[in-house]
């Protein structure tokens, strides 16, 4: 079975294409700056050279469909024709209560999706508009949807609900959702068989360390708590998000700066964060070099905010879980900064953390706790794609096998 995963973002298109028997990646690609004319398609076939070039690219529409021309390319196509993908697994990121599970696309979720388009205005309608595009290209093949927000489902009421007005959450349902759940749930189950122990027996904490940030509490394999709550703007400090905040502070800032909701929006979502903190990048490769090579001040105390935040969670949540097996950093800065790692992890030892700094020195998969640790602390590469597709292979196999059980009767 060959399964495309899709994710379709505001502005972008990344997605792969497996083979499912053996699991491997047979292409893969981002395009970038759709909706312009200078678009930028980066596109990887197996067996052949990486490919990259810029052109227009005005809607997600001429995106998908430069995509199946890439796979589908005389000289370096990886299948003859896009009839050859027998599903298609997107990414999609909010759910709401809705989906628990990954699910058979129909129409009927197609409207729950767009009932949930309030509450992720930025993801969910180039997420739909990703699915329908492909019921066009291709309208034979199933399509399976694997949401965000679904493994975080398992969160007991107490975890999940604000301390506001009880009718606000019956009525619209404001209440933590959490997202990165698909990184989040493989990961935890990658750290079990590195243990060699049923993950229904461990407490993990899995830390997504990306552009994005998040942290989960995964008690007996179910996700209990997260960090990033209706929207992904709660919890840790990320790039270019302020992470947690008084929520008075907004109201502070709109009477002092006469600033609107939509500006309040752009300067919590886009302008805070580690850009906004080490007044210099998002990007955490810039920050940790301006402070380990030129000792930079205003960097240095940006990491150091970033890296107690994410302490602090670790402590709550080994105390909210009563216990603490393992903990995995993740995603592009967990799985790339020792720096990051070691800060994070220094002084733990009460809780039973230790890292060797030598282990940890590395890019990577690697178990980075010493021999004497209680905890075991890994640094894990996730596989988001890799998730979906084994989600997508899981429904429309079932469902293939459905209809033959039926046809036999």
């Amino acid at each position: 079975m060959k399964v495309l995963v899709l994710n379709c973002g505001s502005s972008s298109v990344k997605y792969q294409l497996l083979e499912m028997e053996t699991e491997e990646v047979i292409a893969k690609g981002l395009i970038e700056r759709v909706g312009k004319n200078d678009a930028i398609v980066n596109h990887s076939p197996k067996g052949y050279d990486k490919i990259k070039y810029v052109t227009a690219l005005l809607d997600h529409r001429a995106a998908i469909e430069k995509m199946l021309c890439e796979l589908t390319d005389s000289n370096h196509g990886v299948i003859h024709d896009k009839k050859e993908i027998d599903a298609v697994g997107h990414r999609l990121v909010h759910g709401a209560e809705k989906f628990a599970h990954s699910v058979l696309v129909t129409a009927e979720v197609i409207a729950k999706m767009e009932e949930c388009i309030e509450l992720a205005p930025l993801h969910n309608p180039p997420n739909i508009t990703g699915v329908r595009i492909m019921d066009e290209q291709l309208p034979n093949t199933p399509q399976v949807g694997v949401f965000d927000t679904a493994f975080h489902q398992t969160m007991p009421d107490y975890a999940y609900l604000y301390g506001l007005p009880y009718e606000l959450y019956r009525q619209h349902g404001v209440r933590r959702y959490g997202f990165h759940g698909t990184s989040h749930f493989y990961v935890a189950h990658e750290a079990a068989k590195k243990l060699g122990k049923p993950i229904e027996s461990l407490k993990i904490i899995t830390v997504h360390l990306g552009n994005g940030a998040s942290i989960t509490a995964i008690d007996g394999g179910k996700s209990v708590d997260t960090s990033m709550g209706l929207t992904p703007l709660e919890g840790l400090v990320m790039g270019t998000r302020c992470g947690d905040l008084d929520p008075a502070i907004p109201f502070f800032l709109g009477r002092k700066m006469n600033l609107g909701i939509k500006e309040l929006d752009d300067l919590l979502n886009k302008k805070s964060g580690m850009l906004g903190l080490s007044m210099l990048s998002n990007d955490m490769r810039e920050i940790e070099d301006k402070m380990l090579k030129e000792k930079d001040p205003q960097c240095t105390l940006a990491m150091k905010i970033y890296c107690y935040r994410i302490k602090k969670y670790i402590g709550s949540y080994a105390a909210a879980m009563g216990g603490l097996d393992a903990v995995v950093f993740t995603a592009g800065v967990g799985e790339n900064s020792p720096v990051i790692r070691e800060m994070v992890c220094d002084n733990m030892e009460f809780l039973g953390i230790s890292i060797d700094a030598k282990v940890n020195d590395c890019r990577g998969y690697a178990r980075i706790s010493t021999p004497e640790s209680r905890v075991a602390v890994f640094s894990i590469p996730t596989n988001e794609e890799l998730v979906i597709a084994r989600d997508t292979k899981k429904i429309v196999g079932s469902m293939q096998g459905s209809k033959e059980t039926a046809a036999g009767a």
